[in-house]
């Protein structure tokens, strides 16, 4: 087992963890989660023994070998299969001792001879004669194809060397494998793999993810790293969720009812500490309340949400497309080659559809989305596009063309040069980007803050077409969740290309596939594409984890499937319409809230005027006695009107939760 006795770790002035216990049982799959910064990769550290704790010991067995990721590749002029296959470093020890002996002169008789056969049966054991067909699996199923396997590892982008880096430490035979983010380079196929893989694995698994789909199909633990304290919680992610709230609840009941204790004992203070005969009680009282150990507040992680504002038009169809081929240009020489990649595209988009595109990696999905947004032409065909179509397009080269020499303010100035400083700040402030940050520099940005920009720099424009091509990349669970609430609430049309199956499920309801250089309504919803894949592309992929002893589990293909194809299509069409039916009575709720925050707003400015007013001594000269008279009625009447609008606000909140509920 995985022990932290008495932990604390310091990086730099900044505390990670403070005398922390914790116990992980072998064979425990485990989902490490906490906010950015919290300490997930220092602990990940600790264990390979890269850190060492400032206090307390990290313990766990000496005889476990261990398997993780290496974040860097070289540029190596290996193949891709063989660099997998270096992943199982004691394998290829063993290969280049026998491979020496082999060659060396035998000069001690027999020796050479024994060691030889002694390492033959060691290869046996270590399935060496397999391991060939065993990576080319693992690499099948990470997207590879058997064409790549024999390219040099220099030859990849970044991306697919991650990917290799990963299809290394699942080569490796381990007691303890570490993944730190292994969906981010990942698209929706290689995650659907990779989780089935990992559902087979024999040893400990220790995964920080924000995909809370994987997390909720691969670990029966949650480590929640939280005020710098490690708590344990049985079950997924989303048992997690749940058994996080009750507590929460709890411990907010728990402080609530302690500030009311407080504020009693205070108010009775305060108004009989200076009363000769009340003296010894509001003495007693401040002792109590001195004594009192204050409750910590509620300390959930700091709420993010957004909503895209309402287009401003909404043509129908937004566009149309017939007989389209979309593909690119490529110069070979003093040619222009064209190279097709989706054929026949006959598509129209109408409005309010939300449509989720599915395809293998390089059947064209982000091809297609780019043909759509017009960030490259069309190779043949007609495009027609409805008057007032206005596109938000959303893709990983978009993070990468922001300024980095400049701010998140400038960034929205420049599209929005006729708006006022405060409006845009304020904005920009329901992103997260407050204080110093709204006009900082965006280069020491994380991923996800430059992601966040460019989702705010879309939602200012108001478009009512949506093109997102894996928009959660770099996201923390708390701004995937908000990207999820916020795009179910979209008022517009929506494309999406994701890994994420949560955020695929809540926010499309309907699926189109790009397959064999076509794209087709499918029939289906993800459980029903988990099944395609692994009856098609993924069925030679199907390879047992090296911990699992060589004994390879059921083919999922051939599973048995306890909801039909066509109850799942009726569950998602109810499913669907519930989300509108939910949307449609929501909306005239969130509106009048919205309405009462700003009359609310209006009255508490015009509250602190009186009061600043009625604060000066002037005021109640005998020159301004008709002036303090209505200054007098109008502080009455404001309080009298706040008082109303409070009540109706708790009202319609009351409300708007029974209807999330």
């Amino acid at each position: 087992m995985i022990r932290f006795l008495h932990v604390s770790l310091t990086r730099g002035i900044k505390p990670l963890l403070e005398d922390v216990d914790l116990t992980l049982n072998p064979g425990d799959k485990i989902g490490l989660i906490g906010a950015n910064g919290a300490g997930k990769s220092s602990l990940f550290a600790m264990l390979r023994g890269e850190l060492h704790p400032d206090l307390g010991e990290v313990d766990f067995p000496a005889k476990w070998r261990m398997a993780y990721v290496a974040q860097e590749t070289p540029a190596l002029d290996r193949p891709a299969l063989e660099y997998a296959i270096d992943g199982d470093a004691h394998l290829r020890q063993l290969e280049t001792e026998l491979a020496a002996l082999e060659q060396a002169p035998d000069t001690a008789g027999h020796g050479n001879g024994h060691r030889i056969a002694e390492l033959h049966a060691a290869l046996a054991d270590a399935d060496a004669y397999t391991v060939r067909s065993r990576a080319e699996q693992l690499l099948t199923g990470l997207g590879f194809s058997h064409d790549q396997m024999q390219q040099p590892v220099a030859s990849f982008s970044g991306g697919w060397r991650m990917r290799l880096n990963l299809a290394q430490a699942l080569m490796c035979p381990s007691d303890l494998l570490l993944l730190d983010e292994p969906t981010n380079h990942l698209d929706l196929d290689a995650i659907i793999w990779l989780e089935d893989w990992l559902k087979r694995y024999e040893g400990t698994l220790i995964i920080i993810s924000h995909d809370r789909d994987f997390l909720d199909g691969v670990v029966n633990v949650i480590v929640h790293i939280d005020n710098r304290k490690l708590k344990r919680y049985s079950g997924n992610y989303s048992s997690f969720e749940r058994q996080r709230a009750a507590h929460m609840a709890l411990t907010q009941a728990a402080a609530d009812k302690q500030a009311r204790q407080r504020a009693h004992l205070q108010s009775f203070i305060d108004r009989f500490k200076a009363k000769a005969t009340k003296a010894r009680q509001a003495q007693s009282r401040m002792k109590m309340l001195a004594k009192m150990e204050e409750i910590a507040p509620l300390r959930a992680a700091a709420e993010f949400s957004f909503e895209f504002r309402e287009p401003l038009s909404a043509p129908n169809p937004l566009l149309v497309m017939e007989d389209v081929v979309a593909g690119y240009r490529i110069e070979q020489g003093d040619d222009i080659v064209e190279k097709p990649i989706v054929s026949r595209i006959n598509f129209s988009l109408q409005n309010g559809q939300r449509i989720g595109l599915l395809g293998v990696n390089g059947a064209g999905k982000s091809t297609m989305v780019k043909t759509i947004a017009g960030e490259i032409a069309a190779l043949a065909g007609d495009t027609r596009l409805g008057k007032g179509l206005s596109i938000g397009y959303f893709a990983q080269h978009q993070v990468e063309m922001l300024r980095h020499d400049e701010s998140p303010l400038w960034h929205l100035a420049k599209i929005a040069p006729t708006t006022r400083e405060q409006e845009l700040r304020n904005f920009l402030g329901g992103f997260n980007f407050g204080g110093e940050m709204v006009t900082s520099k965006i280069a020491p940005f994380s991923g996800g803050e430059k992601a966040r920009l460019a989702l705010a720099l879309i939602v200012w424009q108001r478009p009512n077409l949506l093109l997102l091509d894996e928009p959660t990349n770099h996201l923390d669970l708390e701004t995937r969740e908000a990207l999820t609430m916020a795009l179910a609430q979209f008022e517009g049309t929506l494309v999406l290309v994701s890994h994420d199956r949560h955020l695929l499920r809540a926010t499309t309801d309907q699926f189109m596939i790009v397959a064999d250089g076509r794209l087709q309504p499918f029939d289906g919803d993800l459980d029903d594409y988990k099944d395609w894949l692994f009856k098609t592309k993924l069925g030679k992929a199907d390879s047992p984890p090296p911990a699992a002893g060589g004994k390879a589990a059921d083919n999922v293909a051939e599973a048995t499937i306890s909801e039909s194809r066509e109850d799942r299509q009726e569950r998602r069409r109810q499913e669907a319409g519930e989300r509108q039916r939910l949307s449609a009575l929501r909306k005239p709720i969130e509106s009048r809230i919205k309405r009462l925050d700003e009359q609310m707003a209006k009255l508490n400015s015009r509250k602190t005027e009186i009061d600043a007013k009625l604060a000066d001594s002037s005021i109640y000269d005998d020159a301004n006695k008709e002036a303090l008279k209505q200054l007098i009625l109008d502080q009455a009447y404001i309080g009298k009107e706040l008082e109303q609008l409070e009540t109706e606000w708790l009202e319609q909140q009351e409300a708007l939760e029974q209807l999330t509920a």
